[in-house]
């Protein structure tokens, strides 16, 4: 008969051994965290990816717009290109006679305004009067902006859009593509319109959404996490903000602003017409946020993880913001997705009133809008209306479809049902 001593110790033996290998395969195994989790089961969406991969790829675009090989946006040949339908004629930058660039090319217009800022730099040096240097430095100014082709050619350039317009010259000079979305009723290339006005509607989207989260984030977090008294008024002044029709307060506070004194004054702390549109429509855009937002703290303040953050003393201002707020997240990213196309839609809105962006910036909305008052019943110029409808309606469906793929990826119920 064996040792019971013996048997022990050959026991214990094979359960380290066992021991070992289970740790062994426990390390083996990389645990997924919700977000990678979220991640997997978004890219079993097609749709979903594919409308990512689209919105990545146009937001790449639109910031490069102007290092692209396309013709000026505002550049109107009234002579010979009105209302041209889609062709693929080919195109020099600078042909147009009235322009009187050098040699007709906007590259040698370019180098020629560049020869005689260095000229007036060089007779700046060696002015030895001031008044004579303060007239060469308003004279190099004036080429440098508002005497430079570029300004002709394109508006308000950013230092950025600048530079890239430089870079677009080096690279391809005067070629341009051909107008294979043809040209309005003044002669410009609408092409390079659709590019221009993605930056200001992608722009618009994106700014006026994240004004909309970061006022409803931090309103509804707050609401939600005092409860009571507080959370009954702040959500009484949601509900009195709801009954007010807003697209007449942004009609009102647009009209107001851009009335010119005001313009003026805003314009000179560095505030333009567009930035207020961006504030004023993200700004009537948060409550709903509010209340969504507010709905999950409620059901979070009560966690055990907001229990050990009081426990060690976290303040009130750092368990909503950085232990609720990021628990929240998820559906705050959904609905992210879904806020940006109704902003669009509203800015395009707008702007087919004439209440939004105002020339000579462009919109995808205002080309709408050019385009229904240019077709007549003697001529139908589709596309006008065609390409401008097409490009906001496919950023519409792919925000919406990745919205809806995200909902499915982030929400914890639709785990095993993907």
């Amino acid at each position: 008969m064996a040792d019971p001593e013996i048997a022990t110790e050959q026991m214990t033996d094979q359960q380290r051994a066992h021991y070992r290998q289970l740790l062994s395969d426990a390390q083996r195994i990389q645990g997924v965290s919700l977000w990678q989790d979220a991640w997997r089961r978004l890219r079993r969406r097609r749709a979903s990816m594919l409308s990512m991969y689209f919105l990545i790829a146009l937001g790449v675009l639109a910031f490069l717009t102007p290092a692209l090989p396309l013709q000026s946006p505002l550049d109107k040949d009234l002579d010979n290109r009105r209302g041209m339908a889609p062709n693929l004629q080919s195109y020099r930058m600078g042909q147009r006679q009235d322009l009187k660039f050098t040699d007709n090319s906007l590259s040698a217009e370019v180098a020629e305004v560049n020869r005689s800022i260095a000229t007036l730099q060089a007779e700046r040096a060696d002015a030895a009067d001031p008044a004579a240097r303060e007239a060469l430095d308003a004279e190099i100014v004036q080429l440098q902006t508002t005497a430079h082709p570029f300004s002709q050619m394109w508006n308000q350039l950013d230092p950025l859009a600048w530079q890239l317009t430089r870079l677009r010259v080096a690279v391809f000079g005067d070629w341009a593509l051909p107008s294979i979305c043809g040209t309005d009723d003044l002669g410009r290339d609408m092409l390079a319109r659709l590019f221009w006005g993605a930056r200001v509607s992608l722009v618009v989207g994106v700014v006026a959404t994240i004004v909309s989260l970061v006022i409803g984030v931090s309103y509804g977090a707050t609401s939600g996490y005092f409860g009571g008294r507080v959370d009954a008024v702040m959500m009484r002044i949601v509900d009195v903000l709801y009954s007010v029709p807003f697209i007449f307060v942004v009609i009102f506070l647009m009209t107001f602003l851009s009335e010119e004194s005001i313009a003026a004054s805003l314009k000179s702390f560095g505030i333009d017409q567009i930035t207020i549109f961006y504030i004023v429509i993200g700004a009537i855009y948060w409550l709903t946020m509010s209340r969504v937002v507010r709905g999950q703290v409620l059901s979070l303040k009560h966690e055990q993880f907001v229990d050990a953050a009081r426990t060690v003393g976290a303040s009130q201002r750092r368990i909503i913001f950085r232990h609720l707020v990021p628990n929240v997240l998820g559906i705050v990213i959904v609905y992210l997705t879904l806020t940006i196309p109704a902003v669009m839609l509203f800015e395009a809105f707008l702007s087919f009133l004439g209440l939004g962006v105002s020339p000579p910036d462009v919109s995808w909305g205002l080309l709408v809008n050019d385009g229904v008052q240019a077709i007549t019943p003697l001529k139908s110029r589709w596309w006008l209306v065609v390409f401008p409808g097409a490009a906001l309606a496919g950023t519409l469906f792919a925000l919406n479809f990745l919205g809806d793929g995200l909902r499915d990826a982030l929400d914890p119920r639709m785990k095993n049902q993907s």
